[in-house]
């Protein structure tokens, strides 16, 4: 997709509006309403999903899953922007430049 979608630490971001998500027991379905595209998201993800209900920094982010899991501060910010970048690009979440936001 375009740069517009690039998630760094510094960018805002916050679930679209253009979705519908289930909780599962511990699993959360998002329904991507634009393609009709079913998502799946497990435990960790489902607390990121739940972190981005309203706009937040991905610093934000990142510190809530560190403060929940036991994982390595390096680990931890390449999951979180590896999963922000697929929910980008996928339509299931807004990417804001924290200038801009």
């Amino acid at each position: 997709m375009s740069s517009e979608n690039t998630v760094s630490m510094s960018s805002i971001i916050v679930a679209s509006q253009e979705q519908r998500s289930s909780d599962l027991t511990g699993e959360t379905v998002i329904l991507n309403l634009k393609s009709g595209m079913y998502y799946g998201l497990s435990a960790v993800g489902v607390s990121i999903w739940n972190l981005i209900q309203e706009p937040k920094a991905v610093s934000e982010v990142r510190d809530g899953i560190l403060a929940k899991y036991d994982v390595e501060p390096e680990q931890c910010d390449r999951d979180v922007l590896a999963l922000l970048e697929e929910l980008a690009t996928e339509g299931l979440i807004e990417v804001r430049d924290a200038a801009v936001a």
